[in-house]
Protein backbone atom coordinates (compact mmCIF):
# COMPACT_ATOMS: atom_id res chain seq x y z
CA UNK A 1 0.00 0.00 0.00
CA UNK A 2 1.46 3.40 -0.88
CA UNK A 3 0.80 7.27 0.14
CA UNK A 4 1.22 10.15 -1.38
CA UNK A 5 1.28 13.24 0.72
CA UNK A 6 0.55 16.34 -2.03
CA UNK A 7 0.81 19.55 -1.49
CA UNK A 8 -0.93 22.96 -2.92
CA UNK A 9 -0.23 26.51 -2.81
CA UNK A 10 -3.09 29.34 -1.71
CA UNK A 11 -6.04 27.48 -2.98
CA UNK A 12 -8.98 29.66 -4.11
CA UNK A 13 -7.34 31.84 -5.91
CA UNK A 14 -8.94 33.46 -8.97
CA UNK A 15 -6.54 30.97 -11.18
CA UNK A 16 -3.27 28.67 -11.26
CA UNK A 17 -1.79 29.52 -14.62
CA UNK A 18 1.54 27.48 -13.79
CA UNK A 19 1.43 23.70 -13.78
CA UNK A 20 2.65 21.39 -11.09
CA UNK A 21 2.86 18.12 -10.63
CA UNK A 22 3.04 15.31 -7.79
CA UNK A 23 3.91 11.72 -8.30
CA UNK A 24 2.09 9.00 -6.48
CA UNK A 25 3.66 5.72 -6.51
CA UNK A 26 2.37 2.40 -5.47
CA UNK A 27 4.33 -0.61 -5.81
CA UNK A 28 6.35 -0.35 -9.34
CA UNK A 29 3.21 2.01 -10.75
CA UNK A 30 3.93 5.57 -11.16
CA UNK A 31 1.56 8.04 -12.04
CA UNK A 32 1.83 12.00 -12.77
CA UNK A 33 -0.64 14.37 -11.37
CA UNK A 34 -1.49 17.40 -11.90
CA UNK A 35 -1.23 19.96 -8.64
CA UNK A 36 -4.07 21.57 -7.42
CA UNK A 37 -5.52 24.51 -6.00
CA UNK A 38 -7.21 22.78 -2.85
CA UNK A 39 -5.39 22.19 0.19
CA UNK A 40 -2.77 18.87 0.70
CA UNK A 41 -4.59 15.31 1.49
CA UNK A 42 -2.71 12.56 2.97
CA UNK A 43 -4.03 9.55 0.30
CA UNK A 44 -4.01 6.04 0.66
CA UNK A 45 -3.45 4.39 -2.38
CA UNK A 46 -2.67 0.46 -3.41
CA UNK A 47 -1.74 -1.02 -7.14
CA UNK A 48 -4.44 -3.70 -8.35
CA UNK A 49 -3.62 -5.12 -11.96
CA UNK A 50 -0.95 -2.33 -12.83
CA UNK A 51 -3.49 0.32 -11.90
CA UNK A 52 -3.49 2.56 -9.22
CA UNK A 53 -6.15 2.97 -7.00
CA UNK A 54 -6.94 5.60 -4.03
CA UNK A 55 -8.77 5.43 -0.90
CA UNK A 56 -12.36 7.00 -1.27
CA UNK A 57 -13.37 7.30 2.57
CA UNK A 58 -17.26 8.02 1.04
CA UNK A 59 -17.42 5.11 -0.55
CA UNK A 60 -15.16 3.21 1.89
CA UNK A 61 -13.71 1.41 -1.10
CA UNK A 62 -10.58 1.62 -3.64
CA UNK A 63 -11.42 3.15 -6.81
CA UNK A 64 -9.39 4.30 -9.97
CA UNK A 65 -6.83 7.17 -9.52
CA UNK A 66 -8.16 9.17 -12.39
CA UNK A 67 -7.34 12.97 -12.99
CA UNK A 68 -10.46 13.75 -12.19
CA UNK A 69 -10.91 11.53 -9.23
CA UNK A 70 -7.71 13.02 -7.86
CA UNK A 71 -9.71 16.28 -8.00
CA UNK A 72 -12.69 14.76 -6.05
CA UNK A 73 -10.52 13.23 -3.59
CA UNK A 74 -9.28 16.77 -2.65
CA UNK A 75 -12.48 18.44 -2.95
CA UNK A 76 -13.95 16.32 -0.29
CA UNK A 77 -11.09 16.62 2.26
CA UNK A 78 -11.78 20.05 1.62
CA UNK A 79 -15.53 20.40 2.23
CA UNK A 80 -15.19 17.94 5.27
CA UNK A 81 -11.73 19.51 6.74
CA UNK A 82 -11.79 23.04 6.07
CA UNK A 83 -16.27 23.70 5.55
CA UNK A 84 -17.59 21.74 8.07
CA UNK A 85 -19.40 18.83 5.99
CA UNK A 86 -20.28 15.78 7.65
CA UNK A 87 -18.90 12.74 5.48
CA UNK A 88 -21.87 11.42 6.88
CA UNK A 89 -24.41 13.57 5.01
CA UNK A 90 -22.14 13.24 1.66
CA UNK A 91 -22.26 10.33 -0.90
CA UNK A 92 -20.19 10.14 -4.18
CA UNK A 93 -21.43 8.81 -7.44
CA UNK A 94 -25.51 9.22 -6.36
CA UNK A 95 -27.30 8.06 -9.24
CA UNK A 96 -30.26 9.80 -10.53
CA UNK A 97 -32.51 8.96 -13.33
CA UNK A 98 -32.57 11.86 -16.12
CA UNK A 99 -35.12 11.55 -19.71
CA UNK A 100 -34.89 8.00 -18.49
CA UNK A 101 -31.27 7.56 -18.94
CA UNK A 102 -29.56 6.48 -15.44
CA UNK A 103 -27.03 9.37 -14.38
CA UNK A 104 -24.37 10.10 -11.42
CA UNK A 105 -23.78 13.22 -9.92
CA UNK A 106 -20.62 13.04 -8.74
CA UNK A 107 -20.99 14.48 -4.87
CA UNK A 108 -23.81 15.18 -3.12
CA UNK A 109 -23.84 16.91 0.08
CA UNK A 110 -27.18 16.15 2.26
CA UNK A 111 -28.97 18.19 5.32
CA UNK A 112 -29.89 15.99 8.24
CA UNK A 113 -32.99 15.28 6.95
CA UNK A 114 -31.35 13.52 4.22
CA UNK A 115 -32.60 16.00 1.59
CA UNK A 116 -30.36 16.68 -0.89
CA UNK A 117 -28.66 20.32 -0.77
CA UNK A 118 -25.80 20.62 -2.92
CA UNK A 119 -24.49 18.83 -6.35
CA UNK A 120 -20.66 19.09 -6.88
CA UNK A 121 -19.35 17.99 -10.60
CA UNK A 122 -15.74 17.36 -11.19
CA UNK A 123 -13.83 17.66 -14.24
CA UNK A 124 -9.79 16.83 -14.80
CA UNK A 125 -7.56 19.72 -14.22
CA UNK A 126 -7.16 19.95 -18.06
CA UNK A 127 -10.75 20.71 -18.83
CA UNK A 128 -11.88 24.09 -18.87
CA UNK A 129 -15.00 25.07 -16.98
CA UNK A 130 -17.83 25.61 -19.60
CA UNK A 131 -21.14 26.51 -20.39
CA UNK A 132 -20.95 23.06 -21.10
CA UNK A 133 -20.13 21.95 -17.83
CA UNK A 134 -22.54 23.92 -16.45
CA UNK A 135 -25.41 22.65 -18.63
CA UNK A 136 -24.18 19.14 -17.50
CA UNK A 137 -24.77 19.80 -13.57
CA UNK A 138 -28.20 21.85 -14.69
CA UNK A 139 -29.76 18.75 -16.17
CA UNK A 140 -28.87 16.75 -13.08
CA UNK A 141 -30.62 19.71 -10.47
CA UNK A 142 -33.72 19.18 -12.33
CA UNK A 143 -33.76 16.09 -10.72
CA UNK A 144 -32.63 17.17 -7.55
CA UNK A 145 -33.79 20.39 -7.18
CA UNK A 146 -30.59 21.23 -4.63
CA UNK A 147 -30.04 24.89 -3.49
CA UNK A 148 -26.38 25.29 -4.03
CA UNK A 149 -23.97 23.81 -7.71
CA UNK A 150 -20.70 23.49 -7.72
CA UNK A 151 -18.46 23.08 -10.54
CA UNK A 152 -14.43 22.66 -9.72
CA UNK A 153 -11.79 21.04 -12.13
CA UNK A 154 -9.19 21.57 -9.09
CA UNK A 155 -7.99 24.38 -10.47
CA UNK A 156 -10.95 26.70 -10.81
CA UNK A 157 -13.83 26.19 -8.72
CA UNK A 158 -17.61 27.54 -9.03
CA UNK A 159 -20.41 28.16 -6.37
CA UNK A 160 -23.77 29.21 -7.48
CA UNK A 161 -26.89 29.51 -5.32
CA UNK A 162 -30.10 28.83 -6.81
CA UNK A 163 -32.97 31.21 -6.28
CA UNK A 164 -36.25 29.30 -7.23
CA UNK A 165 -38.59 31.77 -6.64
CA UNK A 166 -37.25 34.55 -8.75
CA UNK A 167 -35.38 31.56 -11.55
CA UNK A 168 -32.26 32.81 -11.09
CA UNK A 169 -28.98 32.37 -9.16
CA UNK A 170 -26.08 33.59 -8.15
CA UNK A 171 -22.65 33.06 -8.29
CA UNK A 172 -20.77 33.28 -4.50
CA UNK A 173 -17.34 34.19 -3.73
CA UNK A 174 -16.98 31.09 -1.48
CA UNK A 175 -17.89 27.94 -1.05
CA UNK A 176 -20.21 28.51 1.68
CA UNK A 177 -19.51 26.52 5.21
CA UNK A 178 -21.67 23.31 6.05
CA UNK A 179 -23.26 26.17 8.78
CA UNK A 180 -23.96 28.17 5.91
CA UNK A 181 -25.85 26.32 3.87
Amino acid sequence: MGKVVFFAVGYFANSIKRCTFATVSSNTVTTILMKLNLPPIEARTKTEGGRIKIWDALRRRYVALTPEEWVRQHFVAFLIGEKGYSPALMANEVRIELNGMSRRCDTVVYQRDLRPRVIIEYKRPDVKISQRVFAQICRYNLVMQVDYLIVSNGLEHYCCRMDYVRQTYEFLDDIPDFKGL
